[in-house]
């Protein structure tokens, strides 16, 4: 019975593992993509704005 044992935690973590990338594959694409990708857009163009718009690009 040692053995089972020693397979068990393997096992648990190679279903886990396979269960998460599941649900990885299965989130890519579809409906929320579009949605997922204008939060992306707004947050790189507010980092950009605070960027360009910053104090240190007045020059004076």
């Amino acid at each position: 019975m040692d053995y089972v044992s020693a397979l068990v935690p393997p096992v648990v973590m190679a279903v886990f593992f396979i269960g998460v990338i599941r649900v990885i594959v299965k989130t890519q694409g579809g409906a929320n993509k579009a949605k997922e990708d204008a939060a992306v857009d707004a947050v790189l163009a507010r980092a950009d704005g605070t960027r360009q718009g910053g104090p240190a690009a007045d020059g004076g």
